[in-house]
């Protein structure tokens, strides 16, 4: 694997770092007005998720992993576990369910995912930028409300709230941004 210096890092990298794989959260470069220069980085656990923060000077060398990602579809859920296969070679892997954090309602039969693996380890699971989903309940639309960033709540098909514009009714689709969980546009 490529060993890169400790001012080379940058956020998003993965870093085998002290036995354990590390993802940069956040990067911020410090030059004190007395000694060195180092890399101040805050780095997030891929196996447990706890964080740490370390200090990288330039001349310390650290390991740079490359995580490979791969399209799977989602069969079904049995037993907290989320079951997957791979579009090309048909193998069947499992994940837990709280791999997706909060955005777990999301994941619907059928969709593909990206998911990284580290070696035959899935360490990541990525949902689309955008999915689109029904509306369950909302206020109904009111005529001649305007529409300037005035916002009513709503509740998808999936039990999530979400804020949409006054014109949105019931059981109309949505797309929605995964990424912050708002409404972004009519289906």
């Amino acid at each position: 694997m490529p060993k890169i210096n400790g001012n080379e890092i940058r956020p998003g990298n993965v870093l085998d770092h002290d036995g354990g794989l590390w993802s940069a959260v956040k990067v911020d470069h410090v030059k004190p007005g007395k000694g060195g220069a180092f890399a101040q980085v805050e780095l997030r656990n891929l196996r447990n998720g706890s964080k740490l923060n370390e200090r990288f000077r330039s001349a310390d060398k650290v390991e740079r992993v490359r995580l490979e990602q791969k399209d799977q579809q989602f069969l079904y859920e049995s037993d907290g576990m989320l079951v997957f296969m791979d579009s090309e070679t048909y193998e069947q892997i499992e994940l837990p369910a709280d791999i997706l954090g909060e955005r777990r309602p999301f994941l619907q039969d059928g969709m593909t995912i990206t998911v990284e693996f580290y070696e035959s380890e899935a360490l990541n699971a990525t949902l689309p930028q955008k999915v689109v989903c029904r509306i369950a309940e909302t206020e109904p639309v009111v005529k001649g409300q305007t529409a300037a960033n005035s916002f009513k709540p709503a509740t998808l098909e999936n039990g999530v709230k979400i804020m949409v514009p006054p014109f949105v009714g019931q059981d109309e689709d949505v797309v929605v941004n995964t990424e912050t969980m708002e409404y972004a546009e009519r289906a």
